[in-house]
């Protein structure tokens, strides 16, 4: 029956499928008259029509079709097709984070690829999104919506519309759309894993987002001066430096979606982000630290540019990546990442007044824990301190490869001993 639909009055199809089949009609008899050698000169003449008159009817079958369901786009159909196989080929990468950090390199991570899987805290205890954990006994949302619509392909209006906030004063107020479209999807699907999935459906995401667990977790913090503080919005407001960062409950699993990706990834990236409040809520899931270590993909860490007042006071990135190792594995990372440009006095000054400080590279002392350094001008051109996102995700898909081209010459190598022999 659907396919007689495609003859309905008004479809636009059916005076292109008659020409297709008048030129195939044409080409046929063309055919029979070159093969009967009775008149070759007309045959090639009715071939030549008929194939015309096809190519035609074909091509406007498409721009039919495109029409409606592309009609704001429909120029850019080669550009789409190409782009959707061309980021259909790409590496499969796994961003492990959470806040802004995760989104900006989201952005970039992108353009290369398609087979990105976001790995997002779900410890976030403030703004809406903590007003949501808290009333409905939810994982928070908030970081999982930026990783959405980092990836999304919809319509720039979509986009706006999940970063939409509430100011108004009243119940609403302080909350975002699209915590609460994705509230509203959980309660209608019932499952937290599947409203991520239909939500990405609609903004059209390039990849997928997964939350890091399923468990209600909060972070515990010890602090230098015997301070205990609990909730990821409580920590940055204890100025005594942080000792030592723990999961509640102790024992969370990951999910499944997580582990598979972190085990089928050609590059693991972690970071940009908060270290302590974005990161390692993270890397503190034991069986998600694990299949991380035994991963034998490319384990990027990108290191902040800039301190966070109360959280990473005075720590240069060594001092990063020993926090990020003491708290997890030494092998949950292979590569660093670190900025190593001038940033404007000015912009400088901004931040310093909010006591925020560049984070000074040491390279040479993660070199000596065995891992590999890549320094770079890492900071895009505004007003705003932040990593240059095509650029980093250029740095990465360098990684990657360069490790799948070490990976190659290897199994040459062994297929060529194994043949000597």
């Amino acid at each position: 029956m659907g396919l007689f639909k495609w003859l309905y009055p008004g479809m636009r199809i059916k005076r292109w499928v008659l020409l297709c089949c008048f030129g195939i009609i044409l080409c046929s008899m063309g055919f029979v008259l070159t093969i009967t050698a009775v008149q070759k000169t007309s045959g090639s003449l009715l071939v030549l029509l008929g194939a015309s008159l096809v190519a035609i009817s074909i091509r406007k079958i498409i721009k039919s079709v495109v029409t409606v369901l592309l009609p704001e786009r429909e120029g850019e159909l080669v550009n789409i097709m190409y782009q959707k196989r061309y980021l259909e080929r790409g590496p499969r990468v796994v961003a492990i984070g959470g806040g802004s950090g995760l989104a900006v390199l989201l952005h970039g991570l992108k353009e290369h690829t398609s087979n990105i899987t976001a790995v997002v805290t779900v410890a976030d205890d403030g703004g809406s999104s903590g007003r949501l954990r808290s009333q409905f006994n939810i994982p928070p949302p908030g970081d999982i919506r930026n990783c959405l619509v980092a990836l999304a392909d919809a319509e720039p209006m979509m986009s706006d519309l999940f970063q939409f906030r509430f100011q108004e004063s009243g119940e609403f107020e302080g909350h975002n759309f699209g915590n609460l479209f994705i509230l509203a999807m959980l309660k209608v699907t019932g499952d937290f894993e599947k409203a991520i999935k239909e939500s990405s459906k609609i903004l059209a995401i390039r990849g997928r987002v997964v939350p890091s667990t399923l468990k209600r977790v909060s972070l515990v913090a010890h602090h230098k001066d015997g301070t205990v503080t609990e909730g990821e919005s409580s920590i940055s407001k204890v100025a005594s430096p942080i000792e030592r960062l723990y999961l509640k409950p102790q024992g969370s699993g990951a999910t499944e979606d997580a582990l598979s990706a972190i085990q089928n990834a050609d590059a693991i990236v972690i970071g940009p982000g908060s270290l302590y409040t974005s990161l390692l809520p993270n890397l503190l899931i034991e069986d998600l630290a694990g299949a991380l270590a035994e991963s034998p993909a490319p384990k990027i860490y990108v290191c902040n540019v800039m301190t966070q007042p109360h959280e990473t006071d005075r720590l240069n990135a060594f001092d990063h990546v020993n926090v990020l190792v003491e708290h997890s594995r030494p092998d949950v990372l292979s590569h660093v990442i670190v900025h190593s440009g001038q940033i404007p006095q000015n912009t400088l000054k901004k931040y310093a007044n909010e006591e925020a400080f560049p984070v000074a590279s040491d390279a040479a002392k993660i070199r000596g824990l065995g891992y590999t350094v890549i320094e770079s001008n890492l900071v895009a051109s505004s007003d705003m301190i932040r990593h240059n996102s095509p650029k980093v995700s250029k740095l990465i898909m360098d990684i990657v490869a360069d490790s799948k081209k070490a990976r190659l010459t290897k199994e040459r190598r062994s297929a060529a001993y194994a043949k000597s022999r």
